[in-house]
């Protein structure tokens, strides 16, 4: 199996080498060093960073992927069949960003959602700060 350099694997995967750095201190992905303390990434590493990057994509955060990739025995790479498992496990957490989403998406160009009076409608929305008691920020778009 060839070995790729961190600027191999960089241009293979789309990902800059300081990300890739940041992902290797972090434990997602990793590499061996050689005698010059030079880097090196077996090939699999690429289905690694597009596993990272698609999650990353989906709006996952780092910590949500270091835990995906923590269920893996031996710290493998993903296979289609951990994909599906992990994707079914996320499915709760990505419908309910849709419905946010939505929410955004149908008041966007009358609310801000966050019950701050600064919009002419707002005083509909909100009369007298009602949505304060709900918490901070964005309110309404949250669900709160």
């Amino acid at each position: 199996m060839t070995e790729l350099t961190i600027g191999e694997l960089s241009e293979r995967s789309g990902i800059a080498t300081s990300a890739i750095r940041y992902y290797e201190d972090r434990g997602l992905v990793r590499a061996r060093r050689t005698t010059g303390n030079q880097r090196r990434y077996e090939r699999p590493m690429l289905r690694r960073l597009a596993f990272i990057r698609t999650a990353q994509r989906v709006g996952l955060s780092l910590e949500e992927i270091e835990e995906a990739l923590a269920t893996l025995p031996s710290n493998r790479t993903p296979t289609k069949a951990d994909w599906s498992r992990l994707s079914r496990g996320w499915r709760p957490r990505l419908d309910a960003q849709i419905a946010q989403l939505e929410r955004l998406r149908d008041t966007l160009d009358s609310c801000i959602g966050c019950g701050c009076l600064s919009l002419r409608r707002c005083t509909l929305s909100n009369p007298d700060d009602v949505a304060a008691g709900r918490g901070p920020g964005p309110v309404f778009l949250e669900g709160r």
